[in-house]
């Protein structure tokens, strides 16, 4: 299996590049949903990255959003080529030197400082709409699609979030929150259902794992496949704040997570102002767990709670 996927991304690398391919090995641990392989000729070296054919729009998203960040200052790997060859999606970039973010050398509040600053420059890209499929690259596009809970819009995730609220809620069963708990968020999400927020790109999974440092103390930022447009500057605060709660080994510890508010320009009143949506997505992500991914409901359910006693005391 492990020569059938470096044979595939030779063959993909090498009919690109036109020349004979010289080296190739797969990257093991980078690109959990990816399998990913580089590819050296006499004169390029590449990536490959592959994944099954459906997953060809999340390859489109992520060229453009590669596109859209170099425009703005953001350093990343250049898209060569994107396609589907036998069954296969795969998409070709430049390859780049350097150390991961988890093993560069250089302090991690650096690294976060310029997440934050990144962050920043990627909430000022041109976009429309909300949701994580980009249905129009010329416009920048992107659209949620409807299913039985909620009709794709802003306004009706926070309803589906509304309605989830019941007597028989699996928050409750959990002891996330008590039914009189219950009623009080309520009556937070439909403040949050009222009020008028900024819509914007967000890079979707912000860490140091996606980052590559190169011999210049340079941050490429790496993978955009979880990229959509939601509220912003929020849904990026609150999805590293998420990292941090939870401990991972990918997400900042206190002192990161303030250089990444420092990067960004982002105050303690500014979190403040947030708290309710953090709350929200909190929620949604552990109905999430709850109906997709069992193995994470007991993290997911840690900081739901955490963010349930930081809002109510």
């Amino acid at each position: 299996m492990e020569d059938s996927v470096v044979t595939k991304a030779e063959r993909i690398a090498g009919g690109f590049l036109a020349e004979q391919v010289k080296t190739s090995y797969r990257i093991i641990e980078k690109g959990i949903d990816n399998q990913v392989c580089v590819v050296e000729t006499e004169s390029r070296k590449v990536a490959v990255r592959m994944n099954a054919k459906d997953t060809f729009p999340s390859y489109i998203k992520e060229k453009w959003c590669i596109e859209q960040a170099a425009a703005v200052g953001i350093l990343g790997p250049e898209v060569l080529s994107i396609g589907i060859v036998d069954e296969t999606a795969y998409m070709i970039q430049t390859f780049i030197d350097g150390d991961n973010g988890l093993e560069s050398t250089i302090p991690k509040s650096d690294v976060w400082r310029r997440l934050g600053e990144y962050a920043k420059l990627i909430h000022s890209i041109q976009v429309k709409g909300y949701g994580k499929n980009l249905i129009d690259p010329v416009h920048g596009e992107f659209q949620s699609p409807s299913h039985a809970e909620s009709d794709g819009s802003w306004q009706g995730y926070v309803q589906y979030n509304i309605n989830s609220l019941t007597e028989h809620d699996r928050l409750i069963q959990l002891g996330i929150i008590t039914p009189k708990e219950s009623q009080r968020v309520r009556k937070l999400f439909e403040n949050v259902k009222k009020e008028t927020f900024p819509f914007g790109l967000h890079h979707g999974d912000l860490s140091v794992k996606n980052t590559i440092v190169n011999k210049a103390n340079q941050v490429i930022l790496l993978d955009w496949n979880n990229a959509e447009v939601s509220v912003v500057p929020h849904e990026t605060v609150i999805q590293v704040m998420q990292y941090q709660m939870l401990g991972l080994k990918e997400g900042p510890n206190m002192e990161e997570f303030k250089a990444f508010l420092d990067g960004y320009g982002i105050s303690e009143n500014d979190l403040a102002d947030m708290r309710h949506v953090l709350l929200l997505r909190a929620f949604d992500n552990l109905r999430w767990a709850i109906d997709r991914s069992p193995d994470r409901i007991e993290a997911y359910a840690a900081f739901a709670k955490h963010v349930v006693d930081m809002i109510m005391d």
